[in-house]
């Protein structure tokens, strides 16, 4: 007999969260790191310093607008995601993964464009990294949903028992990220469209006919 795969713990918390309570925590969260930087002895480093890369725009500022991005996208993605519980059991699991991987290539192509001029300073980048640990806006803020939903899928025997949930919700993420990464590079008109990477992608998990 076939060893059942190892799946990480997926909190049932994260399941009881009201969509209004989780976009307000979401934004005091992405505020509170902000504060964090703010507060770190100077300023980003070179937070006045206008490096060339960035037509004039200081670190400090770049670091600022992206910030003020995420506040105002990540929590409706993050809704997007805490969503799928309440279709849980209904339709199509791949027809359900559709929509969330077309706005997960959206969230990635805005959010990216903005992040890529926060962090020219390696020094800027640390500090994010320690920022968004501290207020938990890791990579698990949007894995754990989306994981959270494939497993409740394969209770109700509409997901195989030998599916990973959680690395299922790695592979769709990665997927959309790549296409929006690359389509910042080379532009939206090579390869396919948003919506045919959308499909791609869910229909590639072979979880369903989409």
């Amino acid at each position: 007999m076939a060893t059942p795969p190892s799946r990480d713990p997926i909190p049932n918390t994260i399941l009881d969260k009201d969509p209004h309570q989780l976009a307000a925590d979401t934004r005091r969260r992405v505020l509170e790191a902000a504060l964090s930087l703010q507060s770190q002895e100077g300023r980003y480093d070179s937070g006045g310093t206008a490096y060339p890369q960035l037509r004039g725009t200081t670190p400090a500022q770049a670091v600022d607008r992206f910030l003020v991005l995420l506040q105002d996208r990540l929590p409706g993605w993050l809704r997007e995601l805490h969503g799928l519980m309440d279709v849980a059991g209904k339709g199509d699991v791949s027809g359900n993964l559709l929509p969330v991987a077309r706005a997960a290539i959206d969230y990635y192509a805005e959010v990216q464009a903005a992040a890529l001029p926060a962090f020219v300073s390696p020094s800027v980048t640390v500090r994010f990294r320690q920022a968004l640990r501290e207020n938990e806006l890791g990579p698990d803020t949007e894995l754990r949903p989306l994981a959270a939903y494939l497993g409740a899928e394969q209770e109700r025997g509409r997901v195989p028992t030998s599916v990973n949930p959680v690395a299922v919700a790695r592979l769709l993420l990665a997927g959309c990220f790549r296409h929006a990464f690359y389509e910042m590079f080379v532009g939206p008109d090579v390869g396919p469209t948003r919506d045919e990477a959308a499909r791609e992608i869910v229909t590639e998990l072979r979880l369903s006919a989409v």
